[in-house]
């Protein structure tokens, strides 16, 4: 690999996280609906895993009737969301060692998520990688999801790395689609409860399926 520098995204890229949705939506059913076994549309639900946390709450309340607003729902989810990060989440198996690797290799590395900034901070501290990233980048400081690529351009140039030595780690479709068309090196992350894993498979330059991990590039 060709690799100067790095951006990874966290949630189910670094951290075995994206059931939390479906931690979420139980408990939205539960409160809302007396029915923990709710889920939204197949679509809403792929929709809201790209975007930031407040508009997919708002898209959550407009389009399910939940809670007394947008606002009130996404205030209702940090908690859920803080408690989880702080005291639940875990690395995937293998990132640790690879970080350190590249660490080593002198890559310079840091975060794009769709997740809040003191979420982010607390998840990885409570995981111990905090060390490796230079700086976080977050859809919601930016005002635009992966579906754009401002957050990879923007992380980028921090970087300061061509373009065509920055990989980007994701096992997001969407945000995969979003880096390979401004022309940047991707690896696509497998992660059960993530869609289109054939077509991020099909995209990625590298691919790490179901029984691999990130060692697997060293």
């Amino acid at each position: 690999m060709n690799m100067k520098a790095a951006i990874f995204d966290m949630d189910g890229t670094l951290v075995d996280s994206l059931m939390l949705w479906d931690v979420l939506w139980s408990a939205f059913g539960k409160r809302y609906l007396n029915d923990e076994s709710f889920t939204p549309a197949v679509e809403d639900d792929k929709q809201v895993r790209t975007l930031t946390l407040k508009d997919a709450m708002q898209l959550i309340h407009d389009n399910y009737s939940l809670g007394e607003s947008g606002e009130a729902l996404l205030a209702e989810a940090n908690g859920i969301i803080k408690d989880f990060y702080t005291n639940r989440v875990e690395l995937k198996d293998g990132v640790a060692a690879f970080l350190a690797h590249c660490k080593n290799e002198g890559v310079k590395m840091c975060i794009a998520s769709a997740t809040a900034p003191d979420l982010i901070d607390t998840a990885l501290k409570h995981c111990g990688i905090e060390k490796y990233f230079l700086k976080v980048f977050s859809c919601g400081d930016i005002g635009k999801g992966k579906d754009q690529p401002d957050i990879f351009r923007q992380a980028a140039a921090f970087l300061g790395a061509d373009i065509s030595e920055i990989w980007v780690f994701e096992d997001s479709l969407t945000a995969i689609e979003t880096a390979v068309n401004i022309g940047m090196p991707t690896v696509g992350i497998y992660d059960k409860f993530n869609y289109g894993q054939d077509k991020i498979k099909e995209l990625a330059t590298a691919y790490i399926g179901p029984s691999e991990t990130l060692l697997k590039l060293i």
